[in-house]
């Protein structure tokens, strides 16, 4: 497993974790500091935590009829870390963060939460692209 991968896991779980219980991130980022992917994980965390009521409402927007309140835990916190990835983050090619998105669901959700999450990832850059008049990525 590749590190960046390990740490969209182990970002999922402290977004997962910080919804159901109301804890903090910061909080449950310390009981993964030894790992080697903490680090991405952080500034994941940090990224969907600063940017939280911008990606839920802009995933609201995208996904017919169901309020990210609604939405399953698992599946609203892989989209936020998706759609953070794929606002925010210059590095990692759209095409690798849609995918790592659907393979998180995949393996956490269930196979139609994949599709779904596809659906809106997918709709992300376009979506973007249409309010600021201009490509959000190349």
């Amino acid at each position: 497993m590749t590190r960046r991968r390990g740490a969209r896991r182990i970002a999922l779980e402290v977004l997962y974790e910080s919804d159901l219980s109301g804890s903090p991130v910061q909080t449950i980022l310390t009981r993964f500091a030894d790992r080697k992917s903490v680090e991405f994980a952080t500034e994941l965390v940090q990224g969907v935590e600063a940017h939280r009521k911008e990606l839920d409402d802009l995933i609201g927007s995208l996904s017919e009829e169901w309020a990210v309140e609604r939405m399953p835990v698992i599946d609203r916190n892989v989209l936020r870390l998706g759609a953070y990835e794929l606002l925010f983050d210059r590095d990692t090619p759209r095409a690798v963060v849609i995918n790592e998105a659907i393979e998180l669901a995949k393996e956490y959700s269930t196979e139609d939460s994949g599709r779904f999450i596809n659906g809106v990832l997918a709709a992300i850059p376009t979506a973007k692209r249409d309010s600021q008049g201009s490509p959000d990525r190349p």
